[in-house]
């Protein structure tokens, strides 16, 4: 995550894993949701602050789906299942339950199904925001698979030449197992910046850069500009204007939209908002295609290779997908998770409201 989205030392309060996962689970659970459940949604935010994917965490994420729940958005208990079947597949209605606690249970299916056939794909519609997809990714890279999520949510990003929001910030990610290296993890929206970036910028008083939002017609704003409230802007597609690329971003949301909503037999977000955010999960068993050991092996030495690359001036290191998020999850189990004051009040204040333990600290 880029130097702008990160919490300043001044503003940092560092909280340890455990006492944010048990202040998360206590909150879930005041909302309505099983203690098996609470701990799952819990699980999911912490470990995604722990890579610091600041945006996807508890600092940016916590309190909407508390809103969500509360508003009736959200089902606290949803009644999910399986609505077709293959050996290889499945389609899940999700029943409007939170993503972040039914994503890690539609991995596992797939990872189950790739155990037995080689290959696990399973779809879901109705369901809600799926949090950090590489959080789910990384569920199969830990047992010997590749993982690949997706997830096509709520327009905000105008394809290229348009003026009108048509697809979600769609971001992929894929995980791969190594050896002795860290996994290799790459795990993007489809483009320029993802809104809760945006809403990460205003808390902290970031400018946005060139090529990351339009004017409300539509018009790439190509200089730094202060961040704008929801509503006054677009999201651009990767690439940013169609010189820089920007068609890409936009066919790959458009491919997101068909392995996750098309899949799952039901229209995108923008044409269709009763079938909610759709969802993708893949995991490929390595063990199907070749050895495993030989693999991770194999990425070793490319994951080596890579990071021998002679670097440019100016900086210190090539890195590969998934290297930072380790190396700042070590970090920050050792450390504690740097959470700005801002978000630790909003805890004291629905600590409070709920009556369970302030978050402790």
């Amino acid at each position: 995550m880029l130097d702008r989205f990160k919490v300043a030392p001044a503003d940092q309060v560092r909280v340890s894993e455990k006492a944010l996962r048990e202040t998360v689970a206590a909150i879930f659970a005041k909302l309505g949701l099983t203690a098996e459940d609470a701990a799952l949604g819990a699980n999911v935010l912490v470990m995604t602050d722990l890579r610091g994917v600041d945006s996807h965490g508890v600092s940016n994420m916590l309190r909407t789906y508390v809103e969500g729940y509360r508003k009736g958005q959200l089902n606290p208990r949803p009644d999910w299942r399986v609505v077709r079947e293959s050996p290889a597949t499945a389609t899940i209605d999700g029943d409007g339950g939170l993503g972040i606690i039914l994503g890690p249970k539609a991995m596992r299916k797939a990872i189950e199904k790739a155990r037995l056939v080689g290959v696990g794909i399973v779809t879901m519609y109705n369901g809600r925001h799926l949090g950090a997809v590489g959080h789910h990714a990384m569920l199969a890279a830990r047992e010997d698979m590749i993982g690949m999520c997706m997830t096509a949510t709520q327009p905000s990003v105008v394809p290229t030449f348009g003026a009108q929001a048509r697809f979600g910030t769609n971001p992929i990610s894929i995980a791969a197992p190594a050896k002795i290296h860290p996994p290799a993890l790459f795990d993007a929206a489809t483009c320029s910046i993802a809104n809760n970036k945006v809403r990460l910028a205003a808390r902290l008083g970031s400018n946005l850069l060139p090529g990351w939002v339009t004017d409300l017609e539509g018009n790439p704003i190509m200089n730094e500009t202060p961040p704008r409230k929801r509503g006054e802007y677009f999201l651009l597609p990767l690439g940013a204007t169609r010189e820089m690329g920007s068609h890409k971003g936009y066919g790959l949301a458009m491919m997101v939209e068909v392995l996750s909503s098309m899949l799952s037999g039901v229209l995108p977000f923008g044409m269709d908002r009763s079938s909610g955010n759709k969802h993708y999960f893949a995991a490929y068993n390595i063990a199907a295609f070749t050895d495993v050991e030989k693999f991770k092996e194999n990425m070793d030495r490319m994951l080596q290779w890579l990071r021998e690359t002679k670097p440019a001036p100016g900086h210190e290191r090539v890195l590969y997908p998934g290297l930072l998020e380790y190396e700042e999850e070590e970090e920050r189990r050792a450390h504690g998770i740097p959470l700005h004051r801002e978000v630790v009040q909003w805890f004291d204040q629905i600590t409070s409201e709920f009556g369970i333990p302030p978050l402790d600290r």
